[in-house]
């Protein structure tokens, strides 16, 4: 029965009519709903991230969230791990009291979307509405759900005590074909609603930022992320230099790190120079559209 309802699923997808709302179905206690639903998911996240026709894809995207909605609003549903979804990010903090699910919808070359949904522990079901082309100064704003500068988090990380308690959002961001972006987003709770952005990076007197944007060339890949060794935000220095493809003024590393570290204030404070050891010119690896090993999640290519 449950097979023959997920054939029906797909097929009414690949015929672009409207995907059923299948969560109104009662979810029953061994999770045999869930696991129906994540099967539907995986195979329109394939559909999403690979097919070649653009309406094909804002279909699925708009299914998926049709789909997401209805199952993470359904009885147990912050239960399910959903182990086996593919092409979907899930990230939880440390304290697991919510959890986030992104995605990417590429439109165009120069054209990238996201979707996502934060589900609270509690029971509260947000959907993300990306709004990240009309924002003008990213790393000052305070944003919300349904005003959220979008990206696919691919880590979180808990910080602060409980009455300065904030979440590190760690996202990539397919931004343009020549130049990409990583970014680090701040979540916390006010009234038990989530609010984007806040003043926590410190860049010496007078100059704190909400988020963090950094826009690097798409032929190198850079990092950004929390280094549990050295109990601080890494990242790489970027110099700017023309790109080779009449792109402009573009950014590369050049070997050296910076980073944030964490002080008793509750802010972030920027570190201008990790290690000592600099390159003399910027490296290039193999550019970004090459037959990479890894995806954004860090799994192997199929």
């Amino acid at each position: 029965m449950i097979s023959r309802l997920i054939l029906f699923l797909f097929c009414a997808f690949l015929t672009l009519s409207t995907v059923p709302a299948v969560a109104q179905v009662a979810a029953p206690k061994d999770f045999t709903y869930f696991e129906m639903v994540e099967d539907s998911l995986s195979g329109l996240a394939k559909t999403l991230l690979q097919d070649s026709i653009t309406e094909h894809r804002l279909k699925a995207d708009t299914a998926i969230r049709s789909l997401l909605q209805e199952a993470l609003s359904a009885d147990n549903a912050f239960r399910y791990t959903f182990p086996g979804l593919q092409g979907i990010s899930i990230q939880y903090p440390q304290d697991s009291t919510f959890r986030i699910f992104t995605w990417q919808l590429y439109v165009s070359e120069n054209d990238y979307r996201y979707g996502g949904f934060l589900q609270q522990s509690s029971g509260g079901v947000y959907p993300l509405e990306d709004h990240s082309a009309e924002v003008r100064m990213p790393e000052y704003e305070v944003m919300s759900t349904d005003y959220w500068y979008g990206a696919v988090y691919y880590n979180i990380k808990q910080a602060g005590k409980k009455r300065d308690r904030h979440y590190l959002l760690f996202g990539y961001d397919g931004y343009e074909l020549f130049r990409k972006r990583k970014l680090i987003d701040v979540l916390l709770f006010k009234d038990g609603e989530p609010i984007f952005g806040a003043p926590v990076f410190q860049h010496g007197p007078g100059k704190v930022k909400h988020r963090v944007v950094r826009e690097y060339s798409a032929e190198v890949s850079t990092r950004l992320n929390y280094d549990d060794v050295l109990e601080m935000i890494m990242f790489d220095h970027l110099i700017g230099q023309n790109g080779p493809h009449g792109e402009g003024l573009t950014y590369y590393p050049d070997g050296s790190y910076e980073a944030y570290k964490f002080g008793k204030d509750g802010k972030w404070l920027h570190v201008e120079k990790v290690f000592d050891q600099v390159s003399e010119e910027a490296p290039r690896p193999s550019p970004i559209l090459d037959n990479r090993k890894k995806d954004i999640f860090g799994r192997g290519n199929q």
